[in-house]
Formats: structure tokens, C-alpha cells, sequence
């Protein structure tokens, strides 16, 4: 019986490296073997939103793999560190089977992502989301400034004057800059939290607290793949956006120091 245990170098990681890490170590495995493995061990994973460090909370978050998906062919073309590359050049096609067997969401993240939408009136097809990851990813990567940003946005509603925007950050300066542009249909989640400082908000808060802020933050992500259009930084996070999506189609990504623009239609 073959068996992956993932095992982070650490216990600092995000809840989205984590998944980056986890996603890496199966498609090293599948590559190398040509099958899929037996188990996958994942309580070694998603230290840093673990009420209890005894338990495993894959479960929480996510569906068994023993659910339905489609075919698994490889080899596959996937590393952790393709958060940093455009997402245009992801191996989707063998990358989204592994997705749906491994990173469905659990019925507790359904649930919240109808709660959400019904909340705050999300109508998928007429929706810009717009994702600024801030606070400590600086020392990981280049950060567009909060102009840039605004210009992308700028871009979108020239084309749609009634396109709702959606704003997730975990940048409190970035949300009161948007409020600042007079802009129509924003739509901020306000159960998702925001920070003054350059820690990391999962830094700030305890194992308990990240724990059940993530189904809100967990839920928005999958919201925000699948509006019309996305604009977002490279990282973790927006790379399982991608993931999610399962495509890059009209998105604009910035990335170390260019943005990547794949938008399709208006």
C-alpha cells in the first residue's frame, strides 16, 4: 500500500501553502510512480488553524479523495513554486483532476459560500473581484502599489459602468483607499478580517480564531474564482484561485513588477 505523508518544513505556513506543499508532494509521487497513491496523510498540514494539534482538520475544509473525479493522467507539470510564474503556462488540463479529488470543499464551505452569496447579492457574471494580498507577502514577492491596482479597475468599468467589485484583502490601508475612489457596487465580506500591520493576519490571531475565520476566507476565494473577471498578485493564494477557476481567463495578474493581462471579453 503506498502512502504520501506531508510533512511542511515548519509549522508556519499559510492555510494555502499548506495546499501548494500538499498539491506538490502528490504530483511528485504520481510522476514518479504513475499511480496515484493509496493514502494521503495530511495531519502534519494547516498547523497554524489547528484548534487541537492532535486532530487532523483536512476533513473540515475539504472532501475525502475518495469521492468521484475525472481521469488522472500525467506526468504532470505542477510545483509549489509556480505561484510565482503567469498563470497563463499552468498545467490545467492534468492539474484540475487532481483538484477535484483532493481539494473539493466539504459541505461546511458549500454551505458558507451560500450564505455568502445570498448575503451580499453576488451575481458571478457581473462581478469584478479584486485580490490584494499585503500585510507580510513583501517579503516574498513584489507587491503593485495601490494605484496600479485602481488603474486595472479603472480599465474594467470603462467597459461595464455596473460591474460589481468585489474587494478581498487582508490589508486594512487597501480598503480604505478603495473606499476613498468613489467607486459604485463595492462589495467587501466584511467577516474577513483586516490588518494595519505587516505581520501576517494567521501570525496575529490564535490557531482557534484562524481556524473559523478560514471557511469565511476559504469560501470568498471560491467566490472570487468564479467571477466575470479577477485581479490579483501572485502567491498561494491567488494561484489556487486559478486552480479553482480553472483557467486564467480574464484575469489580470501582476507579476514581479509586470502585469499579465489574459482578459478575453468585456
Amino acid at each position: 500500500m503506498s502512502i504520501i505523508s506531508i510533512h511542511p518544513y515548519g509549522n508556519h505556513f499559510g492555510f494555502f501553502s499548506c495546499c501548494s506543499i500538499k498539491l506538490n508532494d502528490i504530483v511528485t509521487f504520481l510522476n514518479s510512480n504513475l499511480k496515484i497513491p493509496n493514502t494521503v496523510d495530511s495531519f502534519n498540514l494547516f498547523m497554524l488553524y489547528k484548534k487541537n494539534f492532535n486532530e487532523d482538520i483536512t476533513y473540515d475544509f475539504f472532501e475525502h479523495y475518495n469521492i468521484k473525479h475525472n481521469e488522472i493522467k500525467y506526468p504532470i507539470n505542477y510545483h509549489h513554486s509556480h505561484q510565482f510564474q503567469d498563470y497563463s503556462n499552468i498545467d490545467y488540463k492534468h492539474i484540475i483532476p487532481l483538484i477535484e479529488k483532493y481539494f473539493s470543499p466539504s459541505n461546511n464551505i458549500i454551505n458558507k459560500i451560500k450564505y455568502l452569496i445570498q448575503k451580499y447579492n453576488i451575481d458571478y457574471k457581473n462581478t469584478l473581484a479584486i485580490y490584494y494580498r499585503g500585510t507580510d507577502k513583501s517579503k516574498e514577492t513584489q507587491i503593485a502599489s495601490f494605484d496600479e491596482y485602481y488603474n486595472q479597475i479603472k480599465q474594467i468599468i470603462k467597459q461595464n459602468k455596473s460591474i460589481n467589485i468585489l474587494v478581498q484583502t487582508d490589508t486594512s490601508q487597501f480598503i480604505d483607499y478603495i473606499n476613498n475612489r468613489n467607486l459604485k457596487n463595492i462589495i467587501i465580506v466584511n467577516e474577513n478580517h483586516t490588518s494595519y500591520s505587516n505581520k501576517g493576519i494567521h501570525y496575529e490571531k490564535s490557531p482557534a480564531d484562524n481556524y473559523n475565520e478560514m471557511f469565511d476566507l476559504f469560501s470568498t476565494f471560491l467566490i472570487i474564482a468564479k467571477c466575470k473577471y479577477v485581479i490579483c498578485g501572485s502567491g498561494n493564494c491567488s494561484i489556487w484561485m486559478m486552480l479553482y477557476r480553472g483557467n486564467n481567463k480574464n484575469v489580470i495578474q501582476y507579476l514581479k513588477g509586470n502585469w499579465c493581462n489574459n482578459i478575453s471579453e468585456h
